[in-house]
């Protein structure tokens, strides 16, 4: 029997315990309570699930595609179902406020939805009489086993990245959540298991490291998808790529925002503020500089200090609360050395949000929003991924030289424009290097059936999740020419 409060690990349509002896604590980051216990799967639980996901593939890919979505359905249904339930589950999980569960929720269940479509997303086309009697068709067809690697700060939503669209193409598929937030998951999966997928179509495989390397050196794993760090995501895709798998691996960024002199101060700082700030900054898609242009840097600089003031920080469950702690103790002591970093580089802070306590929750990893004025243009903190509630700000005097700074980062995830300029906004979507661009917002985030882009040190691959770029990625493509006599 598994110990209470041991994390399992779903196999073959069974939960079952690792084989190992070693766990991690998962801890509430607003309360530091222990609210479960990981374990670090071995190389053999992994081979167990893979090969478990290998012998259901040929069954799978064989059910044809309006059956297969029909599994879908009822998961949409059930999430639905269970909406309240796993919101409040992502908040305990990694510390973003309720209403931040709500939405990585509903972008999940969205991405369910687009799947959804698959018999027509996946269909090829044909041509007849390519030459005297010769027709010739493309047909799309599933890779095999499949394996995702997903992080910490989306518990629910990354998954769903991919997930949905790879057993929807006729993959079967192998997912290792992040050991920090693997709660969320394993509710997920004892929730997917009232769909009725055969056994082995999906499996979970809890973990750390060595369950990451397992799954890259797998031979039969066909494909990884990965989202991370990007020292992490280059290991991944490097190793992958030596194994002959297909990959796609989002890395780092370190988002730009642009602020001209035309943009509404106080407005265009609560949108800032909200990209900063929202999920403590854990996310992907945070602005972590803001570059005003002309004019514009006195007015949005006093505005976006009084912006940060004012955001409430507390336990993500309870009313008010606007925004939640970072992951770990170790983010919270990372995060406030770069702060330090930053003012010794010459930095104002303008805010700061070193040393926060919340009295109810005193040992909760709590760092309120930051914004540094002045930042050195070749310091550390200009060029690092802090993935904290950090507001770092920039000026400029021409777009252009906003523009030049932006290409000059080595990220390429996100940059977003304020103005009321629809010139000044062509020419900044149409010059920047980078694979998500936002006009008057502050979060570029693309919908479900749009891919969630990323250039550069950002991304490693060619095609990225969501969307008809999944449906291309967890297919191969097969050239069928025929001449019957």
């Amino acid at each position: 029997m598994p110990v209470k409060g041991r994390l399992l690990n779903y196999v073959n349509g069974e939960w079952q315990p690792s084989s190992t002896a070693e766990y991690l604590d998962v801890t509430n980051p607003a309360t530091g309570e222990i609210i479960a216990e990981v374990p670090l799967s071995t190389k053999t639980d992994v081979d167990e699930a893979v090969q478990s996901a290998a012998k259901a593939f040929p069954g799978w890919r064989r059910t044809p595609a309006v059956d297969r979505v029909q599994h879908l359905f009822k998961l949409k249904h059930l999430l639905d179902k269970h909406f309240e339930e796993l919101a409040a589950l992502i908040t305990k999980d990694c510390g973003k406020t309720l209403a931040e569960s709500r939405g990585e929720l509903r972008r999940a269940i969205e991405n369910v939805e687009v799947a959804c479509g698959i018999p027509t997303m996946m269909q090829g086309y044909n041509s007849e009489d390519v030459s005297h009697g010769i027709d010739e068709f493309m047909v799309r067809q599933p890779l095999g086993v499949v394996a995702a690697v997903t992080p910490f700060n989306f518990p629910a939503m990354i998954p769903f990245w991919f997930m949905p669209y790879a057993i929807a193409c006729g993959n079967t598929f192998l997912l290792k959540p992040s050991e920090k937030a693997p709660t969320t998951m394993q509710r997920v999966f004892e929730i997917m298991e009232q769909i009725n997928l055969p056994p082995g179509v999906v499996g979970l495989v809890n973990g750390a490291n060595d369950s990451v390397d397992a799954i890259l050196d797998h031979d039969d794993v066909k494909a990884i998808s990965f989202v991370g760090t990007t020292a992490v995501a280059k290991y991944i895709y490097s190793r992958a790529a030596e194994n002959g798998k297909r990959m796609q691996c989002q890395g780092g960024a370190k988002n730009p925002v642009v602020v001209l002199p035309d943009a509404e101060p106080e407005a265009t700082a609560e949108a800032v503020a909200a990209s900063a700030f929202d999920c403590g900054g854990q996310r992907c898609l945070a602005a972590s500089l803001a570059i005003t242009v002309g004019a514009a840097h006195s007015p949005f600089a006093e505005a976006m200090a009084d912006t940060a003031r004012a955001r409430r920080v507390g336990y993500g469950l309870l009313d008010g609360t606007e925004m939640g702690p970072v992951i770990t103790a170790d983010s919270k002591t990372r995060i406030e050395g770069l702060i330090q970093t930053g003012v010794d580089e010459g930095a104002t802070a303008l805010v700061d949000g070193r040393g926060t306590k919340i009295p109810e929750y005193p040992s909760g990893y709590f760092v309120k929003p930051t914004v540094l004025d002045g930042l050195d243009l070749n310091g550390e903190v200009v060029k690092s991924e802090i993935f904290g509630p950090v507001l770092g700000l920039l000026h400029v005097d021409r777009i252009d030289d906003a523009i030049d700074l932006i290409n000059s980062g080595r990220y390429g995830n996100m940059a977003c424009i304020f103005t009321r300029s629809g010139a000044s906004a062509r020419k900044f979507r149409y010059e920047v290097d980078a694979g998500n661009i936002g006009i008057n917002l502050g979060v570029a985030a693309p919908m479900a059936f749009y891919p969630f882009s990323g250039w550069k040190q950002s991304f490693f691959g060619i095609l990225h999740g969501q969307g008809r770029d999944a449906i291309e990625f967890y297919t191969e493509k097969k050239v069928v020419i025929e001449r019957w006599d």
